[in-house]
């Protein structure tokens, strides 16, 4: 079920690129992700160790999910000079403080059902989400969230395409932290996957 949800995510992470002012910057944020949990296809072209580190260039074909002209259009994209201080067309950073509460209660729902019945250890959970490239603000309005119970038919509820966009691979991630997905992982990540996809269909 795990690659059912994930696969079609490619999709909707590839339109965000497509139509990213900052390509570059958000494919390096986003290509880990991708290989970590989803089938892309790549080559490794080059691999070092330095500094306690590996170095690794890839080389990636298109995704069986993406749409050509999406691609196309990335690839165009990479080719233009582009800054640091572009912003980002769809960022966390960019949504109003109601799509940043929803996404943050959505990810602790994540966590809260990860483990039911379980406390959280926050000393330990904070530097797994830091890892994910949470910022502090989420990470603070995750903790703030994790002190009451979430509901998923709430969150559900009004969810827009962009935080849903945004918080599904940062929602799997989570549920892969221990390696494995458990069936209220599985039911909240095809809801997730299900309203989003709705949205769009609206939006259509």
């Amino acid at each position: 079920m795990l690659s059912q949800i994930v696969r079609p995510m490619v999709q909707t992470q590839l339109r965000l690129l497509a139509n990213s002012r900052a390509t570059r910057s958000t494919l390096i944020s986003t290509v880990a992700q991708w290989l970590s949990f989803l089938g892309v296809r790549a080559q490794v072209t080059e691999l070092d160790a330095g500094a306690g580190k590996i170095r690794i260039a890839l080389t990636v074909d298109k995704p069986e999910a993406a749409d050509p002209r999406d691609w196309q259009q990335i690839l165009y994209n990479l080719q233009q000079s582009e800054t640091e201080a572009e912003l980002l067309s769809t960022s966390a950073a960019n949504f109003t403080p109601q799509q940043q509460s929803k996404m943050q209660r959505l990810l602790a729902y994540l966590i809260q059902i990860g483990e039911p019945g379980h406390s959280v250890d926050w000393n330990t959970l904070y530097p797994q989400l830091q890892a994910l490239g949470l910022d502090e603000p989420t990470l603070l309005g995750i903790r703030s969230a994790l002190k009451v119970p979430q509901s998923l038919d709430d969150l559900i509820e009004g969810l827009d395409s962009d935080v849903a966009a945004v918080a599904l691979p940062k929602a799997v991630s989570i549920a892969m932290l221990d390696k494995r997905v458990n069936s209220s992982e599985d039911q909240a990540l095809t809801t997730l996957l299900k309203a989003m996809r709705e949205q769009q269909e609206v939006g259509c």
